[in-house]
């Protein structure tokens, strides 16, 4: 019996890495650019990078003014989504930022350090929290890259309350680009006539996620704007 018992006990064990091993959160291979306790800039290893396709290679390094970058953040706005009956009842629902303004003047420095430092097969990712309790935080979150003479942007998270799990793996940290709840927003850009949207897959629409990435054309944007700085330059 005691032999069984060990037996079973190491299978049990055996199962449980196994099954540990399984679930365990694959690494992003990443470099930091700034960090503080609760936000971070980094540029992430683009997953879609094929080094014989150009096409999916980044404009990157790029050239982006912290001045430029906080014109471009100020212009994001957030519309939440209603159903047809609040609609009917309260109208369309408001544009709000998408970023406060100390978010603004941090996001402008530091993306503009990392678009710089960014390589063809990289994209700029950024992390900003708001702790509420020990396990719980409001989480902005999302990336951005360059191709050609327009910015791509994708918001993952907006304002989504987080709260860490018991068993321990966080992954709003982890994949900023990821939403961790539905997203109930869509993503728009002023002046629009800068904007244009990507084209939408069928699980992006059926997931309601084809309204959170918008694409910045620069030179229409400085044509649009007094004071805006040049096309940016590999």
């Amino acid at each position: 019996m005691a032999c069984r018992s060990r037996f079973t006990h190491h299978c049990s064990l055996l199962v449980l890495l196994l099954l540990l091993a399984g679930c365990a959160i694959p690494h992003v291979p990443s470099r930091t650019v700034y960090e503080d306790p609760v936000n971070y800039v980094r540029l992430e290893q683009e997953e879609h990078f094929l080094p014989e396709w150009p096409p999916t290679h980044h404009s990157h390094p790029a050239i982006i003014t912290p001045e430029t970058l906080r014109l471009i953040f100020q212009g994001l706005m957030i519309q939440e989504r209603r159903i047809w009956l609040q609609n009917w009842l309260q109208g369309e629902a408001p544009f709000t930022p998408a970023f406060q303004d100390e978010d603004i003047v941090l996001l402008s420095v530091h993306v503009a350090d990392a678009l710089l430092k960014a390589q063809p097969n990289e994209r700029v990712t950024f992390y900003l929290s708001l702790p509420q309790t020990s396990i719980k935080r409001v989480v902005t979150s999302g990336g951005l890259y360059m191709k050609d003479e327009e910015l791509h942007l994708i918001l993952g998270n907006w304002q989504i309350v987080y709260g860490i799990p018991t068993y321990g793996m966080i992954y709003d940290r982890r994949y900023p680009m990821r939403p961790t709840a539905a997203k109930g927003f869509d993503l728009y850009f002023q002046p629009h006539e800068a904007m244009r949207r990507t084209e939408s897959s069928w699980i992006d629409s059926l997931l309601a996620n084809g309204a959170d990435e918008v694409v910045i054309n620069l030179t229409t944007l400085a044509a649009l704007t007094s004071g805006a700085p040049p096309k940016p330059t590999e």
